[in-house]
């Protein structure tokens, strides 16, 4: 008898082939069979019409604190994610001093746009090394696996205190200091270090992130360390890119990164927003072809959808500020749509425009009218640029305020604008196509967890799954590709040899999906972090059954109590999973 079996589901394993007929037995955490299995389970699926899948693999999330107290670490969860890969842009919540706790979730704060006071309320602090943080993860019962990479920010915070956070030149001592840590952090179960080059990003008191200056010499010391912890370290940057930006810096970026990729045979992944396809993306492919074929490994990460914010009466808007708004602001917000519907008050409101809101500044955004397009959908992710407020407006003769006004009274107060802040200009999105079918490039940017008020796109999975590989009437991506880019692609990437796929031996990882209902649901917003912070959060439909370990983490998209998640130590990749049994979420 096996522990879980998985009836006549069509497998697409992870490896970008077609799929197949069979069934998946489980036992001791791990696939022990794909075909045909006779013997029962103690617990089987009926998979038929549906998919079988590995589980997914996110590579750029920032859960660092949330996972600290979120035993299902959501939105994820919801979206077929089995491992979520955190300490990216050079942030992250190890090495600490006691002394710099504050500072470190200031940091978080000012880049990620996670809430300081949630982060104070319930982080414990029962780490200092990278290794104790390993350690802590592993004592809170979870649903899912977390991957840890060592944060340059944190890390130069942690050996050289105010200097190191005011970006000060690293001496000799403080570089050998750093590499010691990292490789110890490495050979302890990190998979990856990362860095951010972006100015932009700043802590909460507007300095730049620790390293965004960093001169070669410490970025080349952090790197041989790595390589001494383990060949497969991952090497994760933000460069400065990002964000809409193409500066001239790129060529020096790529060029250091080539050549510590090619000494100690590192790969390296750099975010890569779809906004830098305005700055020439064909150009920037070219460079790291040109550096692959001399020996460099670089992947650019992508995203399949626009960068953007989601505007609303209960994120951020536009009358925020407006006297008359403010009179009512406090209210729930069906009684607040309620009122705001009131013509008199409509007319108080939107008169009162010479008040800006400081959230968002209302002559700039609604300037860029071009870029702001009711959610309708949850999935209207490509719109098309005849919905636009601005050609609405220019089609009806109503102004821009006002179709916002009432966009966002739609859904009793819940509707949601969405700003496309970059990267739209073509009015489609071929443009990400031909970045996801790019030789070499990586899948994520959902930055789950993160800028928790405004931005939802943790739920790219099924947004991948349901929209690309089966709605999109334009060019899609094959049903295979998609799930590989998902599994596969980003377990080869980070050396994660014990899952991503669907094969005898691996990690018991899985998902068994509807695709015909795949997707994603429409955003929400609650008031579920600690100390009552409000986020943005995305379910989603059609995942029937997500198996971590081989324990079913969720049935239809509900919590079934198993908590077999730990954290991911790069040595123990080949082993068992450490436990073993159910763990029961505490009731």
């Amino acid at each position: 008898m096996h522990d879980l079996v998985i009836r006549g589901g069509l497998v697409v394993d992870g490896t970008g082939t077609e799929p197949v007929e069979a069934d998946v037995a489980v036992d001791a955490g791990r696939i022990s069979r794909v075909g045909g299995v006779h013997a029962p389970g103690r617990e089987e699926i009926d998979a038929a019409g549906l998919v079988v899948t590995p589980g997914f693999i996110d590579p750029h999330t920032h859960y660092d604190g949330q996972v600290t107290w979120d035993d299902l670490v959501t939105p994820s969860v919801w979206h077929g994610v089995t491992t979520v890969v955190m300490g990216n842009c050079g942030v992250g919540f190890a090495p600490v001093a006691p002394d710099r706790r504050d500072w470190l979730i200031s940091l978080m704060e000012g880049v990620e746009d996670i809430p300081g006071a949630s982060l104070r309320a319930a982080m414990r602090w029962d780490w200092e090394s990278v290794e104790e943080y390993l350690d802590a993860l592993d004592r809170v019962p979870r649903a899912i696996d977390v991957g840890v990479q060592i944060a340059h920010g944190p890390l130069r915070a942690y050996v050289m205190g105010d200097r190191g956070a005011d970006n000060e030149p690293a001496t000799a001592d403080d570089l050998h200091r750093m590499a010691s840590l990292v490789r110890r952090g490495i050979e302890g179960g990190a998979i990856g270090i990362s860095t951010n080059r972006l100015p932009l990003h700043t802590a909460a008191d507007r300095r730049p992130v620790p390293g965004t200056f960093a001169d070669e010499d410490e970025l080349f010391a952090l790197g041989r360390a790595a390589r001494e912890g383990s060949p497969d370290t991952v090497f994760a940057l933000i460069l400065p890119t990002a964000m809409g930006y193409a500066p001239e810096s790129w060529g020096d970026e790529i060029a250091w990164m080539s050549r510590l990729s090619r000494e100690t045979g590192l790969p390296f992944t750099f975010g890569f927003g779809a906004a830098t396809v305005e700055g020439g993306w064909s150009s920037y492919a070219r460079d790291v072809e040109r550096e692959n074929a001399a020996g460099a490994r670089l992947h650019p990460m992508v995203g399949c959808r626009r960068q953007g914010m989601l505007l609303g009466l209960d994120t951020i808007h536009p009358f925020a500020s407006r006297p008359a708004y403010r009179e009512i602001g406090h209210l729930p917000p069906a009684e607040r749509a309620r009122r705001m519907a009131d013509p008199e008050v409509r007319r108080r409101i939107l008169l009162d425009g010479a008040a800006i809101a400081p959230e968002v500044a209302s002559h700039w955004l609604f300037t860029r009218a071009d870029s702001l397009f009711p959610l309708t959908t949850p999935d209207r992710m490509e719109p098309d640029p005849a919905e636009s407020l601005a050609s609405t407006a220019e089609r009806t003769g109503t102004p821009v305020a006002e179709l916002f006004y009432d966009a966002v009274l739609a859904r009793d107060g819940s509707g949601l604008v969405h700003f496309i802040m970059s990267g739209y200009t073509e009015g489609n999105l071929d443009s990400s196509l031909e970045m996801m079918q790019t030789p070499g490039t990586i899948l994520g940017l959902g930055d789950g967890g993160a800028h928790v008020s405004f931005i939802c796109d943790a739920g790219y999975p099924s947004f991948l799954l349901g929209y690309w590989a089966r709605d999109r009437r334009r060019a899609r991506i094959p049903l295979a590709g998609a799930v590989r880019m998902l599994t596969g692609d980003i377990a080869d990437l980070y050396g994660l040899t014990d899952r991503g796929r669907v094969a005898e031996g691996r990690r018991a990882d899985l998902n068994v999906i509807d695709v015909d209902r795949v997707g994603p649901c429409y955003p929400t917003v609650v008031a579920d972090l600690p100390a009552g912070a409000k986020r943005i959060i995305q379910r989603a439909d059609g995942f029937v059954a997500t198996v971590v370990a081989g324990e079913v983490i969720q049935r239809d998209g509900e919590d079934t109590g198993a908590r077999p998640g730990r954290a991911v130590r790069r040595g123990a990749l080949g082993n068992p999973p450490v436990g073993g049994g159910r763990t029961q979420r505490p009731r």
